[in-house]
């Protein structure tokens, strides 16, 4: 079982989950008739599921990694209680949530592969030739902790994608600061592929990458 939350606060995922982006108050007062504060935030804060900045005189909210996991395992659940006290329309919501569950796990999906967080919205169908889309998708799948690091050599066979065209987009996502990509400080543990797989940009090999913002 998740860790429980109350319904205003679980409410407050779901909405982050699904707009996917900062959100201030007055947009989620717009959006799902309440603002998160108080104890509410402070706690959701606390568990590091939200971030939350003073933006003027209110909040901006959104997601983290963190939120996201809770957001996953919650309607994961086999049978995922919903908060106490519980009413007709919020146990309908978590049978529909552990249907899209169930297909997400068919197609080996995440739910931030569906709620995409540079659209503001359900994410639409991206061109299959979307190599930048593709090798988000392939990091968040091989990344084990937030901002961590992923070797190239484990990012290439996902992408289907010719080298040129690989090197191409993560050239320009590093020149725009959208990626970070650094050598492998123990060389000795550098295998054939690995250096196969490298890119070299300002005349050095890069074996791994990094994305900040997903």
């Amino acid at each position: 079982m998740t860790d429980r939350l109350g319904h205003k606060q679980t409410a407050a995922m779901f909405t982050l989950m699904v707009l996917g982006r900062e959100v201030p108050n007055k947009e989620l007062q717009e959006v799902a008739g309440f603002t998160l504060t108080g104890k509410d935030r402070t706690q959701l804060n606390d568990k590091r599921y939200v971030t939350s900045e003073k933006v003027g005189r209110s909040f901006v909210h959104q997601l983290t990694d963190r939120g996201w996991a809770w957001c996953e395992d919650e309607i994961a659940a086999k049978t995922p209680p919903p908060p106490r006290p519980q009413s007709i329309l919020c146990s309908s919501l978590y049978v529909v949530l552990g249907g899209v569950a169930e297909f997400l796990r068919r197609r080996d999906l995440r739910l931030a592969d569906v709620f995409d967080p540079t659209s503001g919205g359900v994410a639409e169908a991206e061109p299959e030739g979307d190599l930048e889309t593709r090798i988000r998708v392939a990091y968040r799948e091989l990344v084990k902790e937030p901002r961590g690091w992923v070797g190239l050599v484990d990012l290439r066979p996902k992408l289907g994608a010719p080298t040129a065209e690989v090197d191409a987009v993560l050239k320009r996502l590093s020149l725009a600061g959208k990626v970070h990509l650094v050598p492998e400080d123990n060389r000795k543990a550098l295998t054939a592929a690995d250096h196969e797989a490298a890119i070299r940009i300002g005349g050095e090999d890069n074996h791994l990458l990094s994305i900040e913002t997903l």
